[in-house]
């Protein structure tokens, strides 16, 4: 799936309008059960792969600037 090799790499996943953001931590890209992080105005959540490929489904998020990151989490 891209979607899950583009998170595995650092993609930044979003809708700044809304202020949501998915994404995976450097510190978590290349582990075997990586954990990622999902932004919901300013309040952050760890969630597994899955659920983070989930989320980027069900909210159609694209790939976006992350206000603090950039293009990539790492």
């Amino acid at each position: 799936m891209i979607t899950e090799t583009e998170l595995k790499t650092g993609v930044v996943f979003g809708d700044r309008e809304n202020q949501e953001y998915v994404y995976m931590p450097g510190s978590e890209i290349g582990l075997e059960k990586p954990m990622c992080v999902y932004e919901n105005c300013g309040k952050r959540l760890d969630v597994d792969l899955p659920e983070a490929l989930r989320l980027i489904r069900v909210r159609s998020l694209r790939h976006v600037k992350h206000p603090v990151f950039g293009m990539s989490s790492c």
